[in-house]
């Protein structure tokens, strides 16, 4: 693997990645989501003093509390674990599974640059850009805050930087870990539609329903619980946020340790990235 190459293929996939409609759409879901669960519906309850409809359990004055800057690493990362993570898982395989679908892959690995170094061009592109969209969502999630603050006469204080930078990184991980999930998925099964049901499956119904057994009725399921992505992905989130208000997003809770959540999805990432080397490697061009 030339690492010259590999700076190549980045560049170049991230030229074609910016002018593909497709990656913009799953931005744009991204920011909708966030801007609309994390602060239009909240703020919209708070001025009608009616929180019954978002959250029952929450005042006025505490959902007003929860849009404002101090909060805005707990309302940017609190979509990750499920909904964003899906859009990532989706992002992966689209971006390495078109190749598969248009017939580009062979053509791209009969020239000069190597398979090993066409994957991790890709690989590396795909988590330069989903880098800057995270960046994006933190800076309109404290764009829409400071607005909602100034217009209410409270504090537009953000929180300090170490607990930015951390919201910064563990979100990177977060969704960096479900596309290379969504990125192998594609390279094992050369396509983009497959993968991205499978993968939008297991994020939004099975991890859902093996959390509930594990919870609730089968407790010798907490072991396959805890290895699960999108569980270790919400715990990553609750243990950055710990001063969160109100209730929490739907898939963040603490099942398992910050530490453990970190390492889980590490591990996930370096597999992610393995299995998809691997059958680039062993599979026909054709």
């Amino acid at each position: 693997m030339n690492p010259a190459h590999v700076v190549d293929v980045t560049r170049a996939q991230l030229f074609a990645m910016v002018r593909r409609p497709a990656a913009w759409t799953i931005v744009a879901a991204m920011i909708v989501l966030n801007q609309v669960f994390s602060f239009l519906i909240p703020y919209l309850s708070y001025r009608s003093s009616d929180p019954s409809g978002f959250d029952a359990g929450s005042t006025p004055a505490e959902l007003l509390e929860g849009t404002l800057p101090a909060q805005i690493v707990t309302n940017t990362l609190g979509g990750f674990p499920v909904f964003a993570g899906a859009l990532a898982l989706a992002f992966g395989a689209v971006v390495l599974g078109s190749e598969y679908g248009w017939g580009t892959f062979k053509t791209i690995v009969t020239q000069r640059p190597s398979r090993l170094s066409v994957l991790a061009g890709q690989m590396l592109a795909v988590v330069t850009f989903l880098a800057a969209t995270v960046a994006v969502l933190f800076v309109l999630s404290g764009a829409t805050s400071t607005a909602i603050a100034l217009a209410e006469g409270e504090s537009a204080a953000l929180p300090g930087f170490g607990h930015l930078a951390a919201g910064y990184v563990g979100g990177v991980l977060v969704l960096t870990a479900w596309a290379g999930i969504g990125a192998a998925l594609s390279v094992a099964l050369r396509s983009v539609a497959l993968p991205v049901g499978l993968g939008v499956v297991w994020a939004l119904g099975i991890e859902n329903l093996v959390s509930a057994m594990a919870r609730t009725m089968l407790s010798a399921l907490e072991p396959l619980r805890d290895v699960l992505p999108g569980v270790n992905a919400g715990s990553l989130v609750a243990a950055l946020t710990p001063d969160r208000i109100g209730s929490p997003a739907p898939g963040v809770a603490e099942t398992v340790s910050g530490t453990q959540a970190v390492t889980t999805l590490l591990v996930y990432v370096v597999l992610a990235a393995g299995l998809a080397a691997w059958f680039n490697q062993r599979r026909d061009v054709a």
